[in-house]
């Protein structure tokens, strides 16, 4: 072993470090963990006992030998670098303007959501993006053919089944009733995935932000009037909502949430297809089974959820038409919402 320090402090002297390269190749073999001065460091197993202290000093001698040169060597070439280099600073030139960005308009919309639905007691509840089968439809109350099951509508990101890309944010909310006794005011905004063809009008990927609210005795009146308050203070004081009967298998009854049209002021435009009304998202009472698929008594809690689409609203808010836009990050679409940050 001795003499193996010796062949090493001969090879030190005639290493020569002429670039970068060098240099990395030089800390690699005499520096690093894995060197073979590392390497003598483990094998002071193997030298007698009474040998080991000298043994111990000749290693740490040839450490030092060999950190030396290598700080020599990164002054010796950052010495050639700025010796040969032949940038200058022309105080002359103007001053580069600070250019401060934006935040995205998507973003914004989403935080004055979530600011709208604090006022009135809701807090903001997250949860897992790739989801299972029980969280996303089971527990939801989509039967076992549902549609929203094949592949066409879900991306499944294995060969199971069971495991696929939220399609919407209601998993936040069986995951939170499966956690926290009523009562429960809550929102979920965030990111979501179907397997839908790209196009000014839809997206593979889009923003949700969905609403839940359980407690003893709500109403269908209590969802009504919650859901006026959020779009007198998103789309103005003069806006109305209106209510169609729909379905969906987590609500019974269900609806569609229809705005009027603010553009137009209901009297007919391209954007309310001449209706005057606009649709923002769907809503209405959970239904019995969703409770008691969370362990919630169901006689003697009742609720009402809501969802929608935060591309949707920002579209509508701001008047664009694609909804491509969001997600190409060209800065001339984004500069238009600087002065709303």
């Amino acid at each position: 072993m001795f003499e193996r320090i010796k062949e090493i402090k001969q090879e030190l002297e005639k290493i020569k470090i002429e670039n970068e390269k060098h240099l990395e190749e030089f800390r690699i073999k005499f520096i690093s963990r894995k060197s073979v001065v590392g390497e003598l460091m483990g094998g002071i197993r193997e030298i007698a006992q009474e040998q080991r202290k000298a043994f111990g000093q000749e290693v740490n001698e040839l450490k030092n030998l060999a950190q030396a040169k290598f700080k020599e060597a990164i002054s010796e070439l950052e010495n050639k670098n700025s010796t040969g280099s032949t940038d200058y600073t022309d105080l002359t030139l103007p001053n580069i303007p600070h250019q401060l960005g934006t935040i995205h308009p998507l973003t914004q919309v989403r935080e004055k959501i979530v600011t709208i639905f604090q006022r009135i007691g809701f807090n903001v509840a997250d949860g897992p993006e790739v989801e299972d089968d029980w969280h996303n439809f089971s527990a939801l109350n989509f039967p076992p053919n549902h549609p929203a099951r094949e592949m066409q509508d879900t991306f499944f990101i294995s060969k199971d089944p069971d495991i696929l890309l939220r399609t919407h944010t209601s998993n936040v909310q069986i995951r939170l009733m499966e956690k926290q006794e009523p009562p429960i005011r809550s929102i979920m905004p965030g990111r979501v995935f179907r397997n839908e063809a790209i196009s000014a009008r839809a997206h593979c990927i889009f923003h949700q932000v969905e609403g839940l609210y359980i407690n003893e005795n709500v109403s269908f009146a209590d969802l009504k009037n919650t859901l006026y308050y959020f779009a007198r203070e998103m789309f103005g004081k003069n806006t109305k909502i209106r209510l169609r009967p729909s379905f969906f298998p987590f609500t019974e009854p269900s609806a569609e949430l229809d705005i009027s049209c603010f553009i137009c002021d209901q009297k007919g435009c391209k954007v309310c297809k001449h209706t005057g009304w606009v649709e923002i998202g769907g809503c209405g009472m959970v239904d019995p089974n969703v409770l008691e698929s969370s362990n919630i008594d169901s006689e003697k809690y009742t609720g009402f959820a809501f969802g929608m689409g935060i591309e949707r609203i920002t579209m509508l808010k701001y008047k664009i038409d694609d909804i491509r836009l969001f997600f190409e990050n060209d800065v001339r679409f984004l500069r238009q919402f600087q002065s709303l940050s």
